[in-house]
């Protein structure tokens, strides 16, 4: 089962037509069988946190806090690297950041 930080390779459905695509994704949670995912992109042009070839990306990227899937298990094809406990901190304050309006 896939833990929290650990980047993975992923088969992500489209939205609007059948069919998926292959991508990187980083893993936020998992609960009951559902893995939630925020995307990565090559595109350096996103908002996002960057992750580099020297922490074990394949490319320099950025994980896209707003693109936020469910997946199953079954969608993983491969675990790449896990974030440093640093890395793993930033997207924690960023999605705390993000979720703030949800305060009553």
């Amino acid at each position: 089962m896939p833990k929290a930080g650990d980047v993975i390779i992923t088969r992500m459905q489209f939205v609007d037509s059948e069919g998926s695509k292959v991508r990187p994704a980083l893993v936020l949670f998992e609960e009951l069988g559902n893995i939630i995912i925020a995307g990565i992109t090559t595109n350096m042009q996103m908002k996002g946190i960057h992750i580099s070839t020297k922490e074990g990306a394949a490319q320099d990227s950025i994980i896209k806090l707003s693109y936020i899937f469910t997946i199953t298990d079954e969608a993983i094809l491969k675990t790449v690297f896990h974030l440093s406990p640093e890395k793993k901190r930033l997207v924690f304050d960023e999605l705390l950041k993000r979720l703030s309006g949800l305060k009553a």
